[in-house]
């Protein structure tokens, strides 16, 4: 197993975001492994606050010293809060990406699709592997 977080009570895409429910706001971040693979994140970048994203779209963008990579939903509905702080401190995703490095909120129409996203044993086992 890696030297990353993955914590037990989040779901988590093969494409590196978490997701975690509150009733139909789900709030989407990038994982611990993500980050650390990204290295320094120098730029962040989302779709505005009430935008519609169906499943599988792009929210944004994060861009480190080394890459960009696009950033994608599993459930659609309307972007509720977008974390705005992470544009003038992108690097507070490297420090703590599953707290105050969280990227948007989304308040999902259908929750069903977070059913066939991995847990977090599945996802370490997922980065293990690669």
């Amino acid at each position: 197993m890696g030297e990353w977080k993955t914590p037990a009570e989040l779901k988590y895409a093969e494409t590196d975001e978490w997701f975690a429910v509150d009733g139909n706001m789900v709030t989407i971040g990038i994982t611990d492994y993500a980050q650390d693979q990204l290295n320094d994140i120098v730029y962040v970048e989302f779709r505005d606050a009430g935008d519609t994203v169906d499943a599988g779209d792009s929210f944004g963008e994060v861009e480190s010293v080394k890459a960009a990579s696009e950033l994608y939903t599993a459930v659609a509905g309307e972007i509720a809060e977008v974390n705005m702080s992470l544009e003038d401190a992108p690097e507070t995703v490297n420090a703590d990406p599953f707290g105050a490095g969280w990227m948007v909120k989304i308040s999902a129409s259908d929750l069903s699709p977070l059913d066939g996203l991995m847990d977090a044993a599945a996802y370490d086992s997922y980065c293990d592997s690669r």
